[in-house]
């Protein structure tokens, strides 16, 4: 989910890729695989933390109240500290977590999740490259600082209006992407399925996720070969026609544009 600390990982069947962390100065960087989990905590430090997939489950932030939670792809998080965390998701998804480890707090006493920033979405990629790559060599420092300052600006986004891609929408849409990757998908179908025209549904969708529908289906396809990788013995080759790619060297062009690795050395890196 968006607001964490641990995770603590429910039992499962398939290996999962490896948690991949750096430390660098006062920050420790953490990428937190998808997989199934369940957490409690009173935040001992600030937190930061990126959304890079879909997830869903239930929350308590800051309450005694335990309530159904809808996380967008490439959200910004943040927890205060001492703030009280309850998260919990049947499946969970891939999620950067930014601490500072010297006792200096972090600016913000509120907690927000789902809050759309460019910015942020662009240095947590590249954040997320480089633990991929297991390079140490980066400027994590100067990444950390920088999206600990996205966490300070004023939240931009408008509030959800009539018609507009709502957590009940996205939740259909990526139920139906998931069903129909090895096959063509597009615009014209994704707007038919939730009602809406093709344009209004191309603005409606890059005013909440921050992307166009061709670039989340990427992400989705990317997603799924990713759990294929990790939890079957499928060839590439196999897994690339089953997730959409026209090819192996379709996907593998992908993924070192979207990831920074091949999908040889991420199974590789995995199944060490």
């Amino acid at each position: 989910m968006v607001f964490m600390s641990h995770r603590t990982r429910l039992p499962s069947p398939s290996p999962s890729e490896p948690v991949r962390r750096v430390e660098a100065g006062p920050w420790l960087i953490e990428l937190l695989p998808g997989c199934a989990y369940a957490t409690r905590y009173v935040a001992a430090q600030s937190a930061i933390g990126f959304a890079f997939d879909s997830q869903r489950g239930l929350h308590a932030i800051g309450s005694d109240r335990v309530l159904p939670f809808d996380a967008i792809p490439d959200g910004l998080a943040f927890v205060p500290v001492g703030c009280d965390v309850l998260s919990e998701s049947p499946q969970g998804g891939e999620y950067l977590r930014v601490l500072r480890t010297d006792g200096i707090a972090l600016a913000g006493d509120r907690a927000f999740n789902n809050r759309i920033d460019l910015h942020a979405t662009i240095l947590a990629r590249r954040m997320r490259s480089a633990l991929l790559r297991g390079s140490v060599e980066d400027d994590w420092e100067a990444w950390a600082l920088a999206l600990a300052e996205r966490t300070t600006q004023t939240a931009t986004s408008s509030s959800p209006h009539s018609g507009s891609i709502t957590g009940s929408r996205m939740r259909l849409l990526d139920e139906f992407i998931d069903a129909g990757l090895d096959g063509p998908l597009g615009v014209p179908v994704m707007a038919q399925l939730l009602g809406l025209s093709e344009g209004y549904f191309m603005r409606a969708f890059k005013s909440a996720t921050g992307k166009s529908p061709h670039s989340y289906l990427i992400d989705r396809r990317l997603a799924k070969a990713r759990a294929l990788m990790r939890d079957s013995t499928a060839t590439l080759t196999e897994i690339a026609y089953r997730c959409g790619f026209n090819s192996q060297a379709h996907m593998t062009t992908v993924f070192r544009q979207r990831l920074g690795v091949s999908p040889a050395q991420l199974r590789g890196s995995s199944r060490r």
